[in-house]
């Protein structure tokens, strides 16, 4: 017999090799239906997993995070084995689960068309009916390639391959007549997979490698229930609305050119002031409240300097390199990161203890090879720019400083309004491949503890995760999510004990000795054209005042009202506001919808009255006719909600 402790601490006694399914049955047939996975001593494993010695259960739904992947999981099996049925030459790539779904990579020579994917859902609810065990199974590698190559699939006879040598055991899932590679854990049955769609295919290269085949990829999502299913897709379809590939290019902020590139977009008029806007504030912020000493450095540099650093090891194939290094003498790349240039700076003179902290700022235009699979309008791009800054300082002053560097983010970010929508992440190494990164593993332990006693003595709530470090050094990744659900990073602000001495960075201490500096490295808006795109779908692009590219705009009723319209237009940018007059010969009722539409934050009307008064007929987005104005009155107003970065 074995002790199974339960929720709340409950122990119940069963019989060696009972299965955690059995377990759960008896506790309740309505758990029993809603159990995805479960928690065996804390590890996540199948229901169909017996039980051999006393532990503690722990029973996972749809609605626990890692419940919720199994589901989407198995879901992912379900497509895969339905698309085998229908076309058996297909050969199976990767399926996982992924925020808000699910995808799988096939490689066939039929192209996904709209009404393929309504064949392959029809097959898949075959498949729901059916309702077939998912069983495990291992084998040994050389087992295991036999049966992948019998079964043709190239893709997982070279992921079997990567265990070969390592005396591992291969994990296997067989449902019914299908046998897929997987680790696991999944669900019981395809039974349970009853509300699924598959909503989009795309090409993806094999393991995103753009010198590999390109794959189809089949995107779909998966609910326990049908209801749930049909709110996330009308969710979709509002987030849509608010896509900033779609409103973005609709209201004028970007565009992008074939000619030109993929992942290089052009940011357009409006695009560029709101740019212009945030670069300013940024600077001034910096400079003024947070003492950065402001640098200019080149786009590019010789491959001598990323060797040092460490990115022509760790970084060069997502670098754009110019030249080759077998033929040519000097071999450049762009830059995909500020950090060597500025350490240059810092070399340029010697420094003492007194010197410190050095914070370097800069606007950083930057580029990265990125795979074309991943480009997506503003967010994910090849050429962007961020508000990047990298601080030299004493091991005593990393908590202080640090905290300022967060203490910076969070300011810019409730300046511009998304401060309630951000979460936080500790991004650590992988002991497990650590080619990845520089530096011993107790160097990475040091740094990583600095990072977390930091952030529990600021009060962060944050959470971790593993293999998302840069290659020299700990992460806090300041995350927002799109209005896909997609989280990106936004600010990071990172721990690094290594480059220093990569680059023989050191300071004269008040010993009178050399010492290696800490460096912390930070943004604190992130990437501009990230940022803009979020908050183009954050506000559905009804920008605040202050971020408005134009805030104002006068309508004259008629031509009579010119004069005064572009008198008051003077007035107001010579206060500092960004104003246009709408003197087209159209109705004012048609300007007035165009610029509702334009999502101008306030519409000035000039006619007879107004110019008689002495007033401004005032409409302000969202809200309509709020009546009339004096124009100084107005003016001191639209004055104060600028400076004070009023959010409507």
């Amino acid at each position: 017999m074995v002790n199974v402790t339960l929720k709340g601490g409950v122990v119940r006694e069963y019989e060696n090799g009972t299965t955690a399914m059995e377990i759960v049955k008896s506790i309740g047939m309505g758990l029993f239906k809603a159990a995805c996975v479960c928690k065996i001593d804390g590890k996540v494993a199948d229901l169909r997993t017996p039980i051999d010695k006393d532990c503690s259960l722990e029973i996972l739904t749809f609605d626990d995070d890692e419940g919720k992947k199994a589901f989407r999981h198995t879901a992912s099996h379900i497509l895969a084995q339905a698309v085998k049925r229908l076309y058996p030459s297909a050969k199976l790539a990767i399926g996982p689960a992924i925020e808000n779904g699910f995808y799988y990579d096939f490689d066939i020579d039929t192209a996904f068309t709209p009404e393929i994917l309504t064949k392959i859902e029809a097959e898949m609810k075959k498949i729901v009916k059916e309702d077939l065990a998912l069983e495990r199974f291992e084998l040994d590698v050389d087992e295991a390639l036999k049966l992948m190559s019998d079964l043709g699939e190239e893709y997982k006879v070279e992921l079997i391959n990567e265990h070969a040598g390592k005396g591992e055991k291969i994990t296997f899932y067989k449902q019914g007549e299908f046998t897929e590679l997987c680790a696991g854990p999944h669900i019981p049955s395809t039974g349970r997979v009853k509300a699924f769609k598959l909503t989009s295919c795309t090409g993806a290269y094999w393991r995103g490698d753009s010198t590999k085949k390109m794959l189809q990829r089949i995107y779909a999502t998966a609910f326990t229930k049908n209801d749930e299913l049909e709110a996330y897709l009308q969710a979709v379809e509002e987030a849509k609305k608010r896509d900033h590939n779609i409103i973005g290019r609709q209201l004028g902020y970007f565009t992008t050119s074939e000619i030109i590139g993929q992942g290089l977009p052009l940011l357009m008029p409006k695009g560029a002031k709101l740019f212009q806007i945030l670069n300013r504030y940024i600077q001034d912020t910096e400079e003024k409240e947070f003492g950065y000493l402001m640098t200019r450095t080149p786009f590019m540099a010789k491959s001598d300097l990323y060797k040092i650093s460490g990115h022509w090891d760790h970084y060069k194939d997502g670098m754009f390199v110019l030249g080759d290094e077998e033929k040519d003498d000097e071999v450049y790349a762009l830059r995909p990161m500020t950090c060597p240039f500025q350490y240059q700076v810092y070399l340029n003179e010697m420094h003492s203890y007194r010197d410190l902290p050095l914070r370097y700022g800069e606007t950083s235009t930057l580029f990265r090879n990125e795979a074309s699979g991943e480009m997506h309008g503003l967010i994910r791009v090849r050429q962007f720019t961020i508000s990047e800054g990298h601080l030299i300082l004493m091991p005593e002053q990393l908590e202080e400083e640090f905290t300022n560097c967060v203490n910076l983010a969070k300011k810019v970010m409730t300046d511009i309004g998304i401060i309630d929508d951000l979460t936080y992440r500790l991004s650590k190494w992988d002991p497990n491949d650590t080619k990845k990164y520089i530096g011993t593993p107790e160097m990475w332990d040091e740094a990583e503890g600095l990072m977390r006693n930091i952030l529990d003595d600021i009060g962060i709530n944050y959470t971790e995760a593993v293999g998302e470090a840069a290659f020299y050094g700990p992460k806090l990744d300041i995350q927002m999510k799109n209005v896909y659900g997609k989280e990106d990073t936004l600010v990071t602000i990172q721990i690094d004990l290594m480059l220093a001495r990569q680059f023989e960075m050191t300071y004269v201490a008040a010993d009178g000795t050399k010492q290696y500096p800490y460096i912390i490295h930070r943004t604190s808006l992130g990437c501009y054209e990230r940022t803009i795109a979020l908050l183009l779908e954050k506000y559905g692009g009804a920008l605040p005042l202050w971020l408005s590219p134009e805030q104002i705009r006068i309508l004259p009723i008629s031509e009579r009202h010119h004069e005064k319209a572009y008198e008051i237009k003077k007035k107001f940018i010579d206060a500092g506001l960004r104003v246009s007059v709408d003197d087209r010969s159209e109705k004012i009722g048609y300007k007035i919808r165009e610029a509702q539409l334009e999502k101008i934050p306030y519409m000035l009307l000039v006619g007879d009255k107004e110019i008689e008064t002495d007033t401004l007929s005032v409409r302000k987005r969202g809200e309509g006719d709020i009546g009339a104005m004096g124009i100084d009155e107005f003016m001191a107003l639209a004055l104060a909600q600028d400076k004070e970065k009023v959010i409507f």
